[in-house]
């Protein structure tokens, strides 16, 4: 049972209040550069990105975001850290959503200006605490726990409810798998507002998708967490496919999902070139919901598999084809591949 939450408008994406769990990323390029900027947004939603964030360090960079959301069609978010006129930027220039923390960009008067505008032009405003950045009252207090976290967001939380704006989400990531779970589980029987899940610094495209995995993982399975972002230091399009790994993973979200054995002495074929190529091969079907078994051996053949839709399970140079657990035909292992996509292509359309 998934927490209840209120729930905000990113554009056309309903985050929070049972809507379903959308995926973010962050662009990598230097917003100024609209054309490399509206080429990654692009490149980003074609495998499933719902929102994507853009980083809004100075003026150029916000007079960008205008001719960027002409060219794209998924939610934009500015990232603004200390500027608030740079805020009143990206509102006015029709950004989705706005990520700030309102006690980090000025006086009580800057803050009632942004939450001016952010009304007028019904901008959702997401609270980004990170334990690598805590103010240093709450280092002090607290050090670095779940508390400080915690009391921070409500902190800033409070600042835009004292406005009268509530159109809000929040995050406490860490880099501390333990303290991002810890920090989330705190807020969210504190507050009711969505809650937007990740793992800050996770790391490669390796380490950063096991952390993210375990940490992003975790709290869904609690029911907690209303839209997520798995952050690696690799190209953003990652995050996405990572994304909706963890999602179908969880069932969350269907999709493609191709399972596969980890192969043991038995294993007489290649499996592991098989199981890349059919990976590679089934690209064009990551929307539809279908489970693809690649199994090793007869042990692990149609029977550990017989979920799945279709599969194939190796023999000795050759292997078995199966669908709904039951077998099609036998086959050259040469030809595994082929007439494994042959038969989706023609069960599939």
């Amino acid at each position: 049972m998934r927490n209840k939450s209120r729930q905000i408008r990113l554009g056309d994406l309903l985050i929070g209040g049972g809507s379903p769990i959308s995926i973010q990323s962050m662009c990598t390029t230097d917003t100024s550069d609209v054309l490399a900027t509206v080429a990654q947004i692009k490149e980003l939603e074609q495998v499933g990105c719902q929102v994507a964030r853009v980083a809004v360090p100075d003026v150029p960079a916000g007079d960008a975001l205008a001719k960027i959301l002409r060219e794209v069609s998924i939610p934009l978010v500015a990232d603004i850290h200390f500027d608030y006129r740079l805020a009143l930027q990206a509102i006015a220039a029709g950004v989705q959503g706005l990520r700030i923390n309102p006690g980090n960009i000025g006086s009580d008067t800057n803050v009632q200006k942004v939450v001016a505008a952010a009304k007028d032009y019904k901008t959702p405003i997401r609270i980004g605490v990170n334990a690598g950045s805590l103010d240093k009252k709450w280092l002090t207090k607290y050090g670095v726990s779940a508390q400080a976290l915690v009391e921070s967001a409500l902190e800033h939380v409070a600042i835009l409810e004292r406005c009268g704006f509530e159109q809000i989400k929040i995050s406490v990531k860490a880099s501390s798998v333990p303290l991002m779970v810890e920090s989330y589980r705190s807020l969210a029987q504190k507050v009711d507002y969505p809650l937007h899940l990740g793992v800050t610094e996770a790391g490669d495209d390796y380490a950063g998708l096991i952390k993210s995995s375990m940490g992003i993982g975790a709290l869904l399975l609690d029911g907690i967490g209303d839209t997520i972002r798995v952050s690696l230091t690799a190209n953003p399009v990652q995050e996405v496919l990572a994304g909706k790994e963890i999602l179908k993973g969880l069932g969350l979200r269907k999709g493609l999902q191709i399972v596969s054995c980890p192969t043991c002495g038995r294993t007489k074929i290649d499996l592991i070139g098989l199981a890349k190529k059919v990976k590679e091969a089934l690209s064009a079907y990551q929307e539809l919901d279908m489970k693809v078994a690649v199994m090793g051996c007869i042990v692990n053949g149609p029977q550990e598999a017989k979920e799945a839709d279709y599969g194939v399970a190796g023999g000795v140079n050759e292997g078995l084809l199966f669908a709904k657990g039951k077998i099609v035909k036998k086959v050259p292992e040469a030809e595994l591949l082929c007439e494994l996509i042959k038969l989706i292509e023609q069960r599939e359309g």
